[in-house]
């Protein structure tokens, strides 16, 4: 897909989440995602009636006199898409991983958008490519987007580890926080997770392609791996090989999904040659119970 024709999908995405936003969306993403945190709001004298739990004693001791800290619900959610735009994205048969992940952050930034939250987003390969902090707008949904659509690909391994540290370190306050990959990572980000799932509430989405479960009949053909620059060659007609190839596939997905739903985290899977919106909204009512 051509950039012209990717941008022109895009619009008609912002124009399709509009509705969805309102119809689908609206009610499903403030259940699923709001008022779960608290934040700091202030701090004043004590009264009659506030719990002991809240004092700040080290207010408490500077004055001599009783002070508590007081919190409120996050009356707004902050989005922080983490997208990766490796090699191996660039796979696809009726349409590109790489297509596909930013359809999903365009349908995402501009939920969040309509919903008047902050979105940003970390760009990442086998390092962060450009981080892009959180603000609200369609304008700044749109800046995510083009940013992502522009890309130049400068690495084609994956890291989402590092992109994890990156985040850590620049991004103190509570997120819900979309990882949007083909999760075709050799780094060490499973055992990084659980420590970012600690203060950011995380989803995980994983990109597909059709033509890695079944491979297509086009007798010998050259395999090459994005990633690792290695190729090999295959004779695509012969079942065993297919049958194979899916069979690997299909255990490596399993393996993830286990691996998210030991660490607490909600996934779900999108493949390039299906409808990823009914896939979201099924992940959003989930969530909302």
């Amino acid at each position: 897909m051509e950039t012209n024709d990717l941008l022109k999908k895009i619009k008609r995405i912002e124009i399709t989440t509009k509705g969805l936003s309102k119809q689908l969306f609206s009610g499903d993403y403030h259940s699923a995602f709001k008022g779960s945190g608290m934040t700091f709001s202030e701090v004043r004298n004590y009264a009659y009636g506030d719990e002991v739990r809240t004092i700040d004693w080290n207010v408490t001791a500077r004055y001599n006199e009783p002070h508590i800290k007081v919190f409120e619900e996050e009356k707004e959610l902050t989005v922080l898409l983490m997208i990766d735009l490796s090699g191996s994205s660039n796979f696809g048969t009726s349409a590109t991983k790489k297509n596909l992940a930013i359809e999903i952050a365009a349908v995402l930034a501009f939920t969040a958008a309509q919903n008047n939250d902050k979105i940003g987003a970390v760009i990442y390969t086998d390092k962060v490519e450009q981080y892009i902090p959180a603000k609200k707008g369609k304008k700044h949904a749109y800046a995510i987007i083009n940013a992502c659509v522009n890309f130049k690909q400068t690495a084609e391994e994956t890291n989402l580890s590092e992109a994890i540290k990156h985040l850590q370190s620049v991004q103190k306050k509570r997120t819900i926080t979309f990882i949007i990959s083909d999760f075709i990572d050799n780094s060490n980000y499973l055992e990084k997770l659980p420590i970012l799932h600690k203060k950011h509430d995380i989803v995980a989405i994983k990109t597909r392609d059709s033509g890695e479960v079944t491979l297509p009949d086009f007798g010998y053909i050259e395999l090459f791996n994005a990633e690792s620059g290695l190729k090999t060659w295959v004779n695509s007609s012969d079942k065993k090989v297919s049958d194979y190839l899916a069979k690997k596939e299909t255990e490596s997905t399993e393996i993830w999904k286990n691996s998210m739903l030991k660490l607490g985290i909600d996934s779900i899977v999108c493949s390039t040659d299906q409808a990823f919106i009914p896939t979201l909204v099924q992940l959003f009512k989930k969530r909302k119970k």
